[in-house]
């Protein structure tokens, strides 16, 4: 990563779920550069422990939360322990997610309903919960994590692609009633990015096809117009883009970051 990075959120604080690994740590650690306090909330508690080291290596007050978006009760405990701690809720970054897959005919309901209930209804208990806050305050920005399976899909991905499709859909209903407040909504639809998800994705879906991890992600990088998958640190710098003024005026959209793989 670049080290001319700016310091857009000195002050602020940045709510984060999945900030364990992943896109979710990218983001945690971005806003922590640009002087944001942190609350990373995710089930894996040794995981977010070291997120959080890293976000007060950099100079920021950082808080571990250990909980999981499918609970109600644990989202809305977490939103109030950053209130708690500091009175204030500038950005959050819904990023927890899984991926699940097959042929549709051999997907069981109970794989359907976890996926759904981690990447769609975790999604809308943290927007529902923070809501209020940012209602109240007049300002803060929602940054929810699709993907560009939100907007397309392939083979074998159907409780991937709906509850990404999902969170789209629930990103333009809470920017509509969130913009007269100052409140900006919008997702992030990420292409492959080289998180430790989808290289388990890459190992389930070469293995099923007779080659190896490394040799998928090749060839979904030779499918992307620009010859490469991307880095999580890629994906962070445009959510705080979303969250940062410069994008004040800017709710309700689904931003494409895949290379050019979704041109629509």
């Amino acid at each position: 990563m670049t080290e001319t990075i700016c310091r857009r959120f000195v002050g602020q604080v940045a709510f984060i779920t999945g900030g364990a690994k992943g896109i979710g740590r990218a983001c945690a650690l971005r806003f922590a550069q640009e002087g944001a306090h942190v609350a990373s909330f995710d089930l894996d508690q040794t995981a977010n422990q070291e997120t959080v080291a890293h976000c007060r290596e950099l100079g920021v007050e950082a808080l571990a939360i250990t909980g999981d978006v499918r609970d109600r009760e644990a989202v809305q405990g977490a939103v109030s322990q950053v209130m708690e701690r500091w009175g204030r809720l500038d950005v959050v970054v819904a990023s927890a997610g899984i991926f699940t897959g097959g042929p549709l005919d051999q997907v069981p309901l109970e794989e359907w309903q976890k996926t759904l209930a981690t990447n769609l209804t975790g999604v809308f208990l943290v927007n529902q919960a923070v809501a209020p806050i940012l209602r109240s305050q007049g300002w803060g920005s929602i940054v929810n994590i699709s993907s560009m399976a939100g907007k397309t899909s392939f083979p074998g991905n159907a409780a991937y692609s709906a509850s990404k499709s999902g969170v789209i859909g629930l990103t333009r209903s809470v920017a509509m009633e969130l913009a007269p407040y100052g409140v900006t909504v919008n997702a992030l639809c990420p292409g492959n990015t080289l998180t430790d998800m989808v290289r388990q994705v890459a190992e389930q879906i070469g293995g099923s096809l007779g080659m190896s991890g490394e040799a998928w992600l090749a060839m979904r990088a030779e499918d992307c117009p620009m010859k490469r998958i991307a880095e999580p640190w890629e994906m962070a710098g445009v959510v705080a883009f979303l969250a940062s003024e410069d994008a004040r005026y800017l709710t309700g959209q689904a931003i494409e970051v895949d290379g050019g793989m979704v041109l629509c």
